[in-house]
């Protein structure tokens, strides 16, 4: 396996959760209300899973590794917007908190705030994941040896020894059914 492998992998959860973020979003459209506790649990997973799990380990790990190789621009180019989403995705849902905590206490204006950053989340996340699926990783792949995908699939294993997949994939699960 290729260290894209586990990545690729992981976008599949991403998928499913960022799905119930943008099917939220519409409930909360029609009906007008918001249900801090999804909220709450989307930004967990938003957080947890595909911030510090996910892109820790393309940040930390693959970007890392590729900064070190002469990369072709078009490559050099892909990983800087990918970063450059990923810090967009933390400001979006530090905002979602922002506005979830505004709504709870009352303020109604932040309801439509909330819903413009669970739009913004499940309008980013897609396409970011089918560049990087489809368009970097794979072709990034070719700048290691075999010796040195293996050793980062290693670190990947690590990295993620210390993270809590199971806990995030019931919790999708749950939100699903």
């Amino acid at each position: 396996m290729m260290p894209a492998g586990p990545l690729m992998k992981e976008h599949r959860l991403i998928e499913r959760m960022i799905a119930l973020v943008g099917r939220e979003s519409e409930r909360i459209a029609e009906e007008r209300e918001v249900d801090p506790t999804f909220i709450d649990t989307a930004v967990d997973f938003i957080r947890t899973y595909a911030d510090e799990t996910h892109h820790g380990k393309e940040e930390d790990i693959l970007f890392r590794e590729l900064r070190e190789k002469d990369l072709s621009g078009k490559h050099q180019r892909v990983m800087k917007e990918l970063v450059e989403e990923h810090v967009v995705a933390r400001q979006t849902t530090g905002e979602l908190v922002e506005a979830k905590e505004r709504y709870l206490e009352g303020d109604q204006e932040a309801l439509d705030t909330i819903l413009v950053k669970l739009d913004a989340l499940a309008d980013m996340y897609p396409p970011h994941i089918e560049k990087e699926d489809k368009h970097f990783f794979l072709p990034v792949m070719e700048y290691f040896s075999e010796d040195e995908r293996d050793a980062m699939l290693e670190e990947m294993w690590a990295f993620d020894r210390g993270m809590i997949h199971d806990k995030y994939e019931s919790v999708v699960e749950r939100l699903e059914s």
